[in-house]
Formats: C-alpha cells, structure tokens, sequence
C-alpha cells in the first residue's frame, strides 16, 4: 500500500491511518530524522477530529521507543507547526491533520528543520523504513536511550507575535467589523485572539470542536453560513478558514464569496504596489483562470508562472524560480517571507491591508478583473485508471481544444475523485462539453 500522497499520508482514521499504521510511520520517521539530528526533539501538534487522540499517542510511542523528546503542543494549525519546527529548533515538526477533509478521516504531515513540507525523496525513504520490519525492530531503544514527551501549551504567544508582524505597524483595525469562521478547528483559538489584539470587532462562527464537527457545513470549504453571518452584523469582511487553517476563502461586506484567483490578483497587486515582490512574477497552478494570468501580465506587468495542483508544488516552483508568492485557487496562499506554507491567517492579515490601503470596500478593492467562464466538477469513482487508457478521451479533449477552452483532468492525491476544469469563453459550449465529460467518466471509472 502506498502511503504518502499529495500532501503527506491521509485517509480514514481506524482503517488506513489506523493505531498500528500511526506507531509505525512514528518509528519510520524517527529512525530517517535521526540520522541529522541536531537537537533530538520533534514537535507534533494536531487539529480537533477526535482521531487525533489516537494516532497523536501512536505517533508519540514511536518516536520516543527510537530515542526521540517530542514536544505536544495539541490542537494548532498546520502553518504554526511549520513555523514553530524551525523557531524552536527541532528535528522535525509532524501535523496530524487531514486538512479540509470530513471529520472520519485523518491525516499525518511532515516538516524539515526549516519548517518545509518534506520532499518526495524524503518521503519515499521513510515509506522505505516503514516496510522494514526488522530494521524497525532493531532501531528501537531500552534503558536511558528512550526518549521522553511533554506538553507545552504556552507556544501559542509564539505564533501570534509572528503573524502580528507581518502586519504592517502603520495600519489599525480598529474600527473593523471582521467576521470569522474558524471551521471547528485547529485555529479556534489563536485566530480570535490575533484579530482581537489588532483592534478589530470580531464575531466568530464555528469555534466550538466537539471532535465530530470539524469542516461540517462550514469553513473554507463551505463559507455560505460566512456569507450569511456577514451580511447579517454587517461586517466589512469575513475569513473562513478549513480544519487545519492553511487555506482561505473570503467574503466581502456585501456578503460575496471572493474567487480564489480574484484574491491571487488583488494580493498580487498589494505586493507590488508595495515594492514586496522579490521578482516581476507569481506561481499559481493549472486551476488558474486565464483572466488571472492577463490582468497579472496586462495590469502589473507581472508573469503567471503555473505549476501542477498542491501547495508543495505551487512553493517548489517559487523557490526554483526565487519567487516569493504564489497560491492555489482554492485558498492556499503563500507568503514566503513570512511563511513556509500556506497559511490561511497570514493570507487574510495581507488581504485586510490591502483593502485599507485602497480606501475601499471589500466588495470594491478585491475585484479587480474579470473572470473567464469556469466550471469544475468533482466525480467520485471507484477506481483510477490511466488517463490515456481511457477510450474517447483523447478525442473528446481534442474537439474541446478546437472550441479554444483550457482543460484540466486529473485524479485527486488524498481522495478517491477526478476533478475536472474547463474554462472558455462560452458558457453554453463549455457546459455541453462538461456533461459529454462526465458521461466518458462515469462509463470508465464508476
């Protein structure tokens, strides 16, 4: 079995990530961290679903039987155990987290030293030692060898100071009616209090984890309860954040759901106005709309450099291309002098300076172009074959192609779904297309 996906190891809690899956990529990942130990500690932190109790403690015996102090530090979003690996020197930083994901699955997610995302070579070797029984068995320790574990529930200042500086000093939200809606999870907490330190007037949605309850009809995921919320105590700007925090969505004041590419361009154009872009380009993924890319290059004179779908991806391309931002359409941002990964309460700090900057609404200041007609479709299947293997597909891109429309299909790397984009200039054609798609699909992989 395959265990590494698109971004880290994810699945049902009990079955794939089961108690006995989660002791054994414990010890896979002490063994291959060991081998560069500088301090001998890793910290692992968590979001809310209830299955983290187990995998946390399953994780935790793995990493102490092979030597190493775990620092817990419980539930915390997933761009603070990126930053809070490196600050406070560990090994290694592990998230328990499946992200956007329904509260019955779970996922484990690992970081550098340096608060990045582990590369696909490193993952690789540890699903290596994950296999090795005996090289498991020999690699754990007896006597004073083992390691130790211990809570530490003061780390959480840490963070909150980070994120406040990135935010610049001359600007207040003071005055600011900010709605909220932390998704039952990892950012219940910490998200209130930093837009509260700010000044701003904070109504929060959704910071009530019960374990069960995380991402349900709620977050970046399904932000309409935001819209609601925004409209109803007149709020000049909403955040919806998903289980882990590491994406947003926004609303604004009139209760409109912001494109993700919409928000790409509007902190694209913060960034260079602010002299803030390390180069005359952004990386975003094939999901992008093309009028993204010709406001970038007509607008800001600005270069739309795409990469494959997944944060790990779009901050892969920024660092070859010594790029300093860059975002997914689906909420992902990144920032990367402030941050190793997406980071969802980061993104919106930019987002709200921003719109003060441009003595505008949100409604107003965040958008700035128009959108080429997109849809995109989720199907679930059972099975995923070849692409090319696919009778009629070739020919039916190709008709597709013809009609000048974009195309992206492809599997999706933690569930069992193809996801499907078109994008064109008419709506009508592009939608006949996109049921002729869905029909080849459901015959070949349903």
């Amino acid at each position: 079995m395959k265990l590494f996906g698109t971004d880290g190891v994810r699945g049902k809690a009990g079955e794939k990530i089961s108690v006995f899956t989660s002791l054994k990529m414990g010890l896979a990942a002490g063994i291959y961290f060991r081998k560069n130990s500088k301090t001998n500690k890793i910290l692992v932190g968590k979001d809310t679903r209830r299955s983290g109790y187990m995998i946390e403690n399953a994780i935790v015996s793995g990493l102490t039987a092979v030597g190493y102090n775990v620092i817990q530090i419980g539930p915390m979003p997933t761009p603070t155990i990126a930053y809070l690996t490196e600050d406070m020197r560990c090994d290694a930083g592990i998230m328990i987290s499946a992200s956007h994901n329904p509260y019955d699955d779970n996922g484990i997610k690992f970081f550098d030293p340096n608060g990045f995302k582990l590369d696909e070579s490193a993952e690789c070797e540890i699903e290596k030692i994950f296999h090795d029984d005996t090289l498991l068995e020999k690699s754990q320790k007896m006597g004073k060898e083992i390691g130790s574990s211990k809570r530490i529930d003061d780390v959480i200042g840490r963070y909150i100071v980070h994120i406040k500086n990135s935010f610049s000093k001359e600007l207040s939200l003071i005055g600011i009616r900010i709605v909220l809606d932390v998704a039952n999870g990892a950012a219940y907490k910490v998200a209130p209090t930093i837009f509260s330190e700010l000044g701003a007037e904070v109504f929060v949605i959704n910071d009530k984890p019960n374990g069960y309850n995380i991402n349900e009809n709620c977050g970046a995921t399904q932000p309409q309860m935001l819209a609601k919320e925004v409209k109803r105590v007149r709020a000049d700007i909403g955040f919806a954040l998903d289980g882990d925090a590491d994406r947003l969505v926004v609303v604004d004041n009139k209760g409109e759901i912001i494109d993700g590419d919409q928000l790409i361009g509007a902190l694209s154009t913060h960034l260079k106005r602010t002299n803030a872009l390390t180069k005359p380009a952004i990386v975003a993924t094939q999901m992008s709309n093309l009028g993204l890319e010709e406001y970038l290059k007509k607008t800001l004179k600005l270069n739309l450099l795409r990469c494959n779908v997944g944060d790990k991806y779009v901050l892969e391309l920024m660092q070859k291309e010594g790029v300093n931002f860059g975002g997914e359409q689906s909420g992902h941002i990144i920032l990367s002098d402030f941050a190793k990964t997406g980071d969802g309460l980061l993104s919106a700090l930019q987002v709200i300076a921003f719109v003060l900057k441009s003595n505008k609404s949100s409604a107003e200041a965040l958008k700035l172009f128009e959108l080429y007609p997109q849809r995109l479709m989720n199907l679930n299947i059972s099975k995923k074959r070849n692409l090319d293997e696919i009778d009629g597909l070739k020919d039916l891109t190709s008709e597709i192609e013809k009609q000048h429309m974009r195309h992206l299909i492809r599997y999706s790397g933690t569930e069992n779904k193809l996801r499907i984009l078109l994008e064109g200039n008419d709506l009508s054609i592009l939608e006949e297309y996109l049921k002729k798609l869905e029909d080849l699909f459901k015959k070949a992989l349903i």
